[in-house]
């Protein structure tokens, strides 16, 4: 079990600083995270909810649009956020849903935010020891301030352009890609000339991450390598997070489309490619 990416450079010297512990279970679909959290979590973390917390109310954005600054900054001084102080995020187990509060973390400012790699499943089978319940009272207020633009961030336009011109990347899976099925949007397909690339493929089959090696040789199969223009997008830019984070892992620089498909298929008029093939 590890960390899997630290997020800038580190903090000042000095003795080491405790981190925060946030604990983003959530599933497509459900069960609501905050059961998993009951039933489970990291002694001393505290749940973060991905609909209410990571994300703006869903609307012509997306299903998960970005969450206003001053709104994120609020939810992560809830959560006891500060901002000299490291933030370690986990999920149940691949990150997928860490990755979106990391991305956050990072995009608004925070310099050392890292992601449990195997999530709470690797805490456990690593026989550390485990709260249930709800925590007693809400964790001291935090002082973090949100400061937009650290990382890239693609709109529909921005998407769009980087399909044709760079590297955009589909982080759903092969059948929504492909329009052959969709669960979830009223629409089913993918942006013309994007790539499928599957998160799924990030991660061994425990959830961890497969070696930054490993993961660059897979990206630069679909075309993505360090010099080229990359982008991700997914459903509603939260798996596309997940793969922004391996593409950085991997040394990739890459930026994120936060309305993903839920938010390009708002408007009818934008084109709409299925099959395999990017076009």
């Amino acid at each position: 079990m590890s960390v899997a990416e630290l997020a800038g450079p580190p903090g000042p010297p000095g003795p080491p600083t405790l981190p925060t512990l946030l604990d983003v279970r959530w599933r497509l679909g459900g069960p609501p995270g905050i059961d998993l959290y009951q039933a489970g979590h990291i002694p001393g973390a505290v749940f973060t909810d991905l609909d209410r917390d990571l994300a703006a109310p869903p609307g012509p954005g997306g299903r998960h649009p970005m969450p206003a600054a001053a709104a994120f900054e609020a939810a992560m001084r809830r959560a006891g956020v500060r901002g000299d102080q490291p933030v370690v995020v986990y999920d149940d187990a691949d990150s997928t849903a860490a990755a979106r509060a990391w991305w956050l973390l990072r995009y608004f400012g925070h310099r050392q935010v890292r992601v449990l790699d195997g999530g709470f499943a690797a805490w456990k089978a690593a026989g550390h020891p485990v709260e249930t319940g709800l925590p007693a009272g809400a964790p001291a207020a935090g002082d973090f301030t949100a400061s937009p633009g650290h990382l890239a961030l693609l709109d529909v336009d921005g998407a769009a352009a980087l399909a044709r011109t760079g590297v955009l990347l589909d982080a759903r899976a092969g059948g929504r890609y492909r329009g052959e099925t969709e669960p979830v949007d009223p629409v089913a397909g993918h942006i013309p000339g994007a790539v499928s690339a599957p998160t799924a493929e990030n991660v061994t089959a425990d959830g961890t991450f497969r070696p930054p090696a490993d993961l660059a040789r897979r990206f630069a199969a679909l075309g993505a390598a360090d010099g080229t223009a990359v982008g991700a997008y997914c459903g509603s830019g939260v798996t596309a997070a997940h793969e922004v984070l391996a593409l950085t892992l991997a040394g990739i620089p890459a930026a994120l489309y936060t309305g993903s498909w839920s938010e390009w298929i708002t408007d009818p008029s934008r084109p709409v490619a299925t099959g395999p093939d990017p076009a």
